[in-house]
């Protein structure tokens, strides 16, 4: 057995299959492997279905370590290439305005099989949107799409700030609808969650020209905060209100030692911060980009410094940060080591994205240090526009998602007909050194054999 080629763990293979109509985030948090199924395709698997199961039990191992390794005696037999796989950023590629983009019902369908060679190729999802957790992303790009998907097929901009759950103990949450982001982070572990509505619920001074609506302020949650110390700020996702969220983030950065109503004589006492992502715009619905998350981060960083004369020093997760694409390594090597038994990542990763400075850029960057390839491509449906020179540039750019995914089956098959024709020239040589050589070879009669004389 070669370095890279392991016993195969031997996995549960059950796991529930859940209409994307009633399958509910909570329903989707339970330990159980999970896939999540358009109504038409519940009765029986569609093309689909072998990826997305594939996956989400590699996410299990994955993110399960104390589950211990057996070996079973041959692979699972599987239709899928463990030679390359596909990553797909959501907004701008597959999704925009909330309505799928033409072609990507169409890629995933060649994904799944629908192409002239046959075959089926992983794919996972990498987006840099959060204020959802994996399980809302499943059910919701599960429905827009109309495929099989599983949570373990997602990673989120926030998906790494789950390890900084132990930690941190009290944190403060930020960004995103209503209570969704207090929701994720304690589905991440996170023992003690606070939002900027908490702590207008106590003091509503805290920010002038901000009112909680009655829903607000039902569910936030009172305490007295003159006596909390907050750790570290999470923003989680793109803030609904700048103005009042970056007066409460200030306020525990200048403060001692995330007390609110206190006041550091250094301003260097306060909590550390963290953002899922650094996009400093996005394609959404509108015909140009809006801003984001990214923009959010410059401006608090560039009031900090105006109001205390310091600079801020904070922390970005998502793309183009080495973090998601160490995870999606991680993942995708997890898959490859259940499926095919080996214990590497795809030799390919086309990352298929729209935005030349997280997309491009992460990928292009992390193919620098990564053991195997990652390859860029960038699409024209999303942030970058036709006419425009990007800062970053990738291997490959191309209309839409289905171009990409046609691009990159038809090089890897290219790949393939390379090595196979030159192992044929290899073994033709080969065969042509062995024949010239026996025919360089003299043939010699055996020595006669020695007889006695008879006359002696």
């Amino acid at each position: 057995m070669s370095q890279s080629e392991v016993a195969l763990p031997k996995r549960p293979r059950a796991f529930r299959r859940l209409s994307s109509e009633d399958a509910t985030k909570e329903s989707l948090t339970m330990r159980s492997p999970t896939v999540v199924v358009p109504p038409k395709h519940l009765m029986a698997p569609s093309d689909a279905h072998e990826v997305a199961a594939a996956m989400e039990l590699a996410r299990h191992q994955l993110e399960d370590f104390s589950e211990p390794l057996s070996s079973p005696e041959t692979p699972p037999e599987t239709s899928v290439t463990d030679r390359y796989a596909f990553a797909f950023d959501i907004d701008g590629v597959l999704i925009r305005g909330g309505r799928p983009i033409p072609e990507a019902i169409e890629a995933m369908k060649v994904l799944n099989g629908k192409n002239s060679y046959g075959v089926k190729i992983p794919y996972i999802f990498v987006t840099n949107g959060g204020g959802k957790t994996e399980q809302e992303r499943c059910i919701q790009l599960s429905k827009q799409l109309e495929i099989e998907v599983s949570p373990g097929q997602f990673i989120c901009g926030h998906t790494p700030m789950r390890e900084m759950a132990n930690k941190y103990h009290t944190v403060l949450v930020v960004g995103g609808e209503g209570e969704k982001c207090r929701q994720v982070a304690e589905g991440y572990g996170f023992k003690d969650v606070v939002t900027p509505g908490d702590i207008i619920k106590d003091n509503p001074d805290t920010t002038p020209f901000r009112k909680l609506t009655d829903e607000e302020h039902k569910n936030s949650r009172a305490r007295d905060f003159s006596k909390t110390e907050i750790e570290a700020i999470f923003v989680f996702a793109d803030s609904r209100d700048w103005a009042g969220d970056q007066q409460i983030i200030l306020d525990l950065l200048m403060s001692k030692r995330g007390r609110l109503g206190t006041r550091s004589e250094t301003f260097e006492d306060g909590p550390s911060v963290f953002f899922s992502h650094n996009d400093v715009v996005w394609s959404a619905s509108h015909d140009l980009t809006r801003l984001g998350m990214g923009a959010l981060r410059l401006s608090l960083e560039a009031m900090f410094k105006a109001v205390t004369g310091k600079d801020l020093n904070t922390t970005a997760f998502g793309k183009p940060q080495v973090g998601t694409f160490q995870f999606a390594t991680r993942l995708l090597q997890q898959w490859r080591r259940d499926t095919h038994g080996i214990n590497a990542p795809p030799d390919t990763v086309y990352f298929v994205g729209d935005t030349p400075e997280s997309d491009i850029r992460g990928t292009n960057e992390f193919n620098k240090e990564a053991e195997n390839t990652w390859y860029s491509i960038l699409v024209r449906t999303g942030v970058f526009q036709e006419g425009t020179k990007p800062k970053f540039q990738p291997k490959a750019t191309v209309d839409n998602v289905l171009e990409a995914v046609l691009h990159g089956i038809q090089r890897e098959h290219k790949k393939m007909f390379k090595e196979e024709l030159d192992l044929a020239q290899i073994k033709l040589a080969g065969t042509a050194i062995e024949e010239a050589s026996n025919e360089a070879t003299p043939v010699t009669s055996p020595p006669a054999k020695e007889t006695g004389n008879p006359l002696s």
